[in-house]
């Protein structure tokens, strides 16, 4: 309707000189009236002329002020034209905000006497904001001098129109003819493909996104780093139990029963089923020794080891507990057949007790790697952490002694971070004790060194994240999932 109107409006003058006087004069909305000419113009049709017309607009504020007066003069008339009223009294027949306004602008003008009692100076009052108000709201002209002072109180604000002006364009026919988009079998048949106008290609128009499934930024620097173990000879241990028995996850790495972490403010304990009945009963005997007495050139922590504790099922607090029930299976193995060293990682989640904050949460995800093989030592774990970090594209590290109840000697890891510009630690090793690593069964030459960090704070700097909410949890952004990039890390081969 809005289509056929213009251009048939043109073919008998030669211009619309307002689209909005234009759709007023026809009853169409003017929106439409806009959309038909941009449409018309891209086609050439017509040729079109922005119009911009800047209009005062009353603000909620100055309607109110329009149908109920302005507060200076309301206050007035609320003041006895005889006596006065006490300014507490007043205050009650107003809205705070009116009776403010109201106080400022009468005592400005000297209408009335300000103090504990109110009185009027004066008998009569115009109400001027008011018929300025209703005088642009009817469209009428007023004089700069008394648009500003009502701007000033952001009674009034300007109003951009966008219109256009219309004139015949070098296509221009009465009636728009519809350029074919395909050429049909039927075209064929008949014939008139001889005289349809076909529309052209636009090359550069974008097709619909495409619905397709998108991976956590977690999943991508998660593969790429399997991909750097791999590379490195690793093989990936099963991370499947995420239920673990006390014994794996404490005891059989050489933790006191009474240590810290073993208790529930640090550690989800599992109800049902609260314990585990399958344990090796040789092996945890010989734990249970190495913790009382000790052995190897230990000790021990000189305690009552207790059955139950190491019963307890809980959800692991560490990956390591998978590491020790793989190096006990590799010590078994040994024995039966020959010692074969093992490269081991994994990557997946681990819960805590923890606080949730922006960098805390109650599960999050740890990177562990080790190696077994005869022979290890100190320089052997830091020549491979310098060989794994490299890869990940941190050259720059350091070395600071720390202690694990399970590995000794201990380091923590840090990297030189270029865009905090200072040392960030990434990461925790050291070498397995002996009494870890002699009740499994491994020969006295055999060592273990082994190394982890998260994975969710690698993610968080790399893609910028500094809330460990906005990346896992029931709290992140879909569209941080759809759009984030590819994770490329610094991945050498072997080769360099």
């Amino acid at each position: 309707m809005a289509e056929e109107a213009v251009l048939r409006y043109l073919q008998n003058h030669n211009e619309i000189s307002d689209s909005g006087h234009f759709a007023a004069e026809h009853g169409i909305d003017h929106n439409e009236i806009v959309n038909v000419v941009k449409s018309l113009h891209g086609f050439r049709y017509v040729e079109a002329q922005d119009i911009k017309k800047e209009t005062w607009v009353l603000t909620d504020e100055g309607k109110r002020y329009a149908a109920e007066g302005s507060p200076e003069v309301q206050l007035f008339l609320a003041v006895p034209p005889e006596g006065g009223i006490s300014k507490d009294e007043l205050q009650k027949k107003f809205d705070p905000a009116v009776f403010k306004i109201g106080c400022s602008q009468a005592g400005k003008n000297k209408w009335v006497e300000m103090g504990k009692q109110l009185s009027r100076k004066v008998q009569h009052v115009e109400d001027k904001v008011k018929d300025l108000l209703l005088q642009i709201q009817n469209g009428q002209g007023v004089e700069k001098d008394d648009i500003n002072p009502l701007k000033a109180r952001k009674l009034i604000a300007l109003q951009t129109w966008k219109g256009y002006s219309v004139k015949k364009g070098p296509n221009y026919a009465p009636e728009r003819k519809k350029a074919a988009t395909d050429l049909t079998r039927e075209n064929l048949q008949r014939g008139d493909w001889k005289d349809l106008e076909f529309k052209e290609y636009n090359f550069s128009a974008k097709g619909p996104p495409a619905e397709c499934g998108h991976l956590h930024p977690l999943n991508k620097v998660k593969e790429r780093l399997k991909n750097i173990f791999r590379m490195m000879k690793f093989e990936e241990m099963p991370t499947n139990r995420f239920v673990e028995s006390s014994f794996w996850n404490f005891d059989a790495l050489f933790q006191p029963q009474q240590h810290p972490a073993r208790d529930s403010h640090d550690t989800f304990f599992v109800q049902v089923p609260s314990t585990t009945k399958q344990l090796p009963e040789d092996y945890v005997e010989r734990v249970k020794h190495v913790h009382e007495s000790g052995g190897y050139g230990s000790r021990g922590y000189c305690y009552e080891w207790k059955r139950d504790e190491a019963n307890k099922n809980l959800l692991r607090t560490h990956t390591t507990a998978i590491s020790s029930r793989m190096l006990y299976a590799l010590a078994q193995h040994a024995k039966e057949q020959t010692f074969t060293p093992k490269r081991y990682f994994s990557i997946d989640r681990v819960f805590r007790n923890e606080a949730v904050d922006r960098t805390h949460l109650a599960e999050f995800h740890q990177i562990e790697g080790l190696v077994c093989d005869r022979g290890l030592t100190l320089s052997h774990l830091i020549g491979v952490l310098d060989d794994f970090f490299s890869r990940l594209g941190m050259s720059k590290l350091r070395f600071k002694p720390a202690y694990n109840p399970y590995t000794e000697p201990s380091m923590e890891i840090f990297s030189y971070h270029e865009g905090f510009g200072k040392w960030v630690e990434i990461g925790n090793s050291g070498m397995f004790r002996p009494e870890m690593l002699r009740p499994m069964g491994f020969p006295e030459d055999v060592n273990v060194i082994a190394w982890g960090l998260s994975l969710e704070r690698p993610t968080m700097i790399l893609y910028g994240i500094d809330n460990i909410r906005d990346l896992f949890g029931h709290k992140v952004d879909l569209g941080l999932i759809k759009k984030n990039p590819l994770c490329l890390i610094g991945i050498q081969d072997a080769d360099g």
